[in-house]
């Protein structure tokens, strides 16, 4: 196959992303309230823009280059300047440059989840500004260019995350932490002796359209990620292993989670059931390009059980009220998946790297986000006022509500 071949290939394959944010968004949308469902699109796609804007000022330079090979012969990289200056558009690394604006959207969209009916626009878009700008970047090109371990019998070994489940899930996913930390939680989610109240999703057909959106995104996003990140580069004719390994992933967790919650609540719960299949998909990033089909889908299993406990979790124990289980699916599930690259690819210098990026991703990524997002509620309050939140983040920011013929202001989990 010639170069031009792969190298359509790979940009096809970059180009199916976007897909997936399409479904992250709707998920976050059918998972929160009615009252805040145009909210959350309006600040998907204001975040996905001002994260893509600022990596083009700013972001992109700070993660310095881009280690990858295309078509067999070895590439040093591209250096990365502000505002894209002096990029070879001409070079076949240009495609890797565009996936890291996709990989940084997606990620920027997945703390809106954590923060569903409750975060101002405005708040969401700096918080972006600075997720793009500084956390995003400094972890990417930490897993780009360091080197963790080396030994006589290892070699030098880096962080295996050929789809992001680090660098673009668990990177998301524990900002939306902190978010959800520092926001707190909806008003009536909690009573006064601590219990969590059910508040369901206002649109279960939008967060399974959500999933089905995401599969093909994932699938592209795990298959260019593999190509242009492996420092060995892969073959185009490889691809079909990745797009089975993702899909076993999505469907073994999907189908765990249905049966965890037909164990414990004694029938399947939906919207964990979407969770799970995010969870699989996310888990499946990191060793997509190196998992045995029947290793994929042991680690969806896994992430099916994991997501429906992490979500109990960080509902009943610490009290996080995350309305899309944003952190379970991307910084739990995102977590498990580099471990599950570490376990089951490589010897043990490949663990010991995938146990030091998940250090890294608890000491430095998690306080770095929440030492950010803390400073700037200093200045930009997180949250809106409580009429804002009784009132619905769609009349209230927005002037307008997603489903005008219909009453959707209805306060039965409303405190007063």
């Amino acid at each position: 196959m010639t170069a031009t071949g792969p190298f359509a290939v790979y940009l096809a394959l970059i180009l199916l992303t976007p897909l997936a944010m399409a479904g992250v968004a709707l998920i976050n949308a059918g998972l929160g309230r009615s009252r805040s469902a145009a909210h959350a699109m309006t600040s998907s796609l204001c975040v996905l823009s001002i994260a893509i804007l600022v990596y083009f000022a700013w972001g992109i330079s700070i993660e310095g280059s881009l280690n990858t090979r295309f078509f067999s012969e070895p590439n040093p990289g591209i250096a990365l300047k502000p505002f894209l200056r002096d990029v070879p558009w001409t070079n076949a690394s240009s495609a890797a440059v565009l996936l890291s604006f996709v990989s940084v959207a997606l990620s920027s969209l997945i703390p809106l989840g954590a923060a569903a009916d409750r975060w101002r626009l405005g708040a969401a878009c700096v918080s972006s500004v600075l997720f793009a700008g500084i956390t995003y970047p400094i972890f990417t090109h930490w897993a780009a260019t360091t080197q963790i371990f080396s030994s006589h019998t290892a070699g030098m070994t880096f962080l295996l995350d050929a789809g992001g489940s680090g660098r673009i899930q668990a990177v998301g996913g524990l900002t939306a932490l902190s978010i959800a930390w520092l926001a707190g939680p909806r008003r009536g989610k909690y009573s006064g002796n601590g219990i969590p109240a059910a508040i369901p999703a206002h649109n279960g057909v939008f967060v399974l359209v959500g999933c089905m959106l995401a599969w093909p995104g994932w699938v592209g996003l795990n298959a260019s990620g593999a190509a242009l990140n492996i420092p060995a580069g892969l073959a185009a004719e490889n691809m079909v292993l990745i797009v089975l390994n993702s899909t076993f992933c999505a469907c073994a967790s999907a189908l765990t989670a249905a049966a965890t919650t037909r164990i414990r609540f004694r029938r399947p719960d939906a919207s964990l059931i979407a969770n799970g299949w995010m969870a699989g998909l996310v888990a499946s990033g990191a060793g997509c390009a190196s998992f045995k089909p029947a290793i994929a889908i042991l680690v969806g299993m896994v992430a099916g059980i994991l997501v429906v406990l992490s979500v109990e979790f960080f509902e009943f124990t610490l009290k996080v009220d995350d309305p899309c289980g944003s952190v379970s699916v991307h910084a739990v599930c995102g977590i498990w998946g580099l471990l599950a690259a570490g376990i089951f690819t490589g010897g043990p210098g490949q663990l010991i790297s995938q146990l030091v990026g998940v250090a890294t991703l608890l000491g430095f990524v998690l306080p770095l986000s929440y030492g950010l997002n803390w400073l700037l509620g200093r200045f930009i309050p997180h949250r809106v006022s409580i009429d804002g939140e009784r009132q619905g983040l769609d009349l209230h920011e927005l002037g307008a509500d997603a489903y005008p013929e219909f009453v959707v202001h209805a306060d039965e989990f409303m405190q007063r």
